[in-house]
């Protein structure tokens, strides 16, 4: 089987590690010319974290990055207090990432292409795709190189601007408010300290600021500011401006700006996922507010939720993805959009993130399921202790490209090649753990298909 995925941001690299570490060829295409260098999506949330575990990259984004920040907020020059977005909560057997991590866009993509040239592959820059056709059993691609692929498969990871889904002509409903408009930028700012975050307003209207949050890996800080006018001067004198307008004159001296950009709401969700054997993930299929911090995550979880589907192959599998990925996409997309509305009203609740955007709780498990634990739902963790006493961790047994059979105290034997036993006492070849049966609801004789995406099969 061979996978052409268009697109090398946070989507297409996790995508392509799923299929290369399971010796699926894969080729990573991207018609920039040079990587991405800016913070942009540098929120992760709990449940990328644990993905990023499962692909083996969560140490590096762990050391590389930090935890949400104290931010000092000052209003019309005095300081009035201290808060977080999220207050940190301490792990637990089953959630052992509750908390979310900031690190840089540019850096996350990094530590992935590195997983990726692990497996031997490496992201083609300067091409891009300029066409396709599909056929019964393959897809036919054209590059701006002149070169023409053939791939069993098509995923277009291209962004909001996809040329995959356009060329599908799949419908990219929702709206864009040009109305409102920030300046987003990398940026170092001498004078404030870089263990802290900053909120600086005017006395007239405390919700309208700037914001200056620290970027892990140097001095430099994610500034983001509204702009009033049509007029957007990106420039470090044009950030500077901004700066001395709401956090007064000599507060903070600017420099060393690598990115900066202008951003809008933009909030849409593709008709269709999919079109035969072209399929679309991330900003190609969703785009998000950044409030919230869920667009690069959501894309994360499309392209864990729809490797292993393509490396199975079958239809009644590869058919869920859209399915499971689309009803999602819109429950996060009305998440985000809640919060963007909050922003614009001027809520003070506006900056506060609580479980909601975590997407610990996404699941797929149908409407009418009752069950505490059932099919669709996120496997939980937990620790376990063999016949000998060494410890170890369900999450850890299920790393891989592999799906795990979980077997409560049986009374028979499995031949599934990843079956993992639980039981009430020591036994050869077992596990025990109060903590997993407590977590899975399970009583004896009971069994969960773990699906390779860490959610009951």
């Amino acid at each position: 089987m061979t996978v052409l995925i268009a697109g090398a941001g946070p989507t297409g690299l996790t995508l392509a590690i799923e299929l290369a570490r399971r010796d699926i060829a894969v080729r990573v295409i991207d018609k920039a010319d040079e990587f991405f260098q800016g913070s942009r999506g540098d929120g992760l949330q709990p449940r990328t974290l644990e993905v990023f575990e499962d692909l083996g990259v969560l140490d590096q984004v762990l050391a590389q990055g930090i935890p949400l920040p104290v931010m000092k907020i000052t209003i019309g020059g005095h300081p009035v207090g201290e808060r977080r977005m999220a207050d940190p909560v301490d792990p637990t057997p089953d959630r052992p990432y509750p908390n979310a991590w900031m690190l840089g866009q540019s850096r996350t993509e990094a530590i992935l292409r590195n997983r990726l040239a692990d497996f031997g592959v490496s992201v083609v820059l300067s091409t891009a795709l300029v066409g396709f056709t599909q056929y019964d059993d393959r897809v036919v691609a054209e590059l701006s190189t002149g070169e023409t692929v053939e791939a069993d498969y098509l995923v277009g990871a291209d962004g909001g601007k996809s040329a995959v889904r356009k060329q599908l002509g799949i419908a990219f409903e929702g709206t864009t408010d040009d109305s409102i408009r920030m300046l987003l930028g990398d940026v170092s700012a001498d004078g404030l300290d870089h263990d802290y975050g900053y909120w600086f307003a005017g006395p007239d209207n405390p919700m309208e600021g700037i914001a200056l949050t620290p970027l892990s890996g140097g001095d430099q800080f994610q500034f983001g500011a509204p702009l009033a006018s049509n007029d957007a001067d990106t420039t470090l004198e044009g950030l500077q401006f901004l700066v001395d307008r709401y956090a007064g004159e000599g507060v903070t001296k600017l420099r060393d700006l690598t990115w900066s950009t202008v951003w809008r709401p933009n909030i849409r969700l593709a008709e269709r996922f999919r079109v035969g054997r072209v399929f679309i993930a991330g900003d190609a299929a969703h785009v998000h507010p950044p409030t919230g911090g869920q667009g690069l995550n959501t894309g994360v979880q499309d392209a864990y939720n729809l490797g292993w589907k393509l490396a199975d192959g079958r239809e009644e599998v590869l058919k869920t993805y859209e399915t499971e990925r689309r009803t999602n996409a819109m429950r996060v997309l009305g998440i985000s959009e809640d919060l963007m509305q909050k922003h614009i009203d001027g809520d003070e609740s506006a900056m506060d993130r609580g479980e909601e955007v975590q997407q610990l709780d996404i699941s797929y498990r149908s409407p009418d399921a009752t069950a505490a634990l059932t099919t669709g739902d996120r496997a939980p963790d937990s620790p376990l202790t063999d016949a000998d006493g060494n410890q170890t961790r369900l999450f850890t047994l299920f790393q891989g490209p592999h799906e795990t059979l979980l077997r409560f105290n049986p009374s028979t034997t499995s031949t599934h090649p990843h079956a993992v036993t639980i039981n009430h006492t020591p036994q050869p070849g077992a596990y025990t753990s109060p903590e997993a049966f407590t977590y899975y609801h399970a009583g004896d004789g009971d069994e969960f298909l773990i699906r390779p995406d860490g959610y009951v099969g």
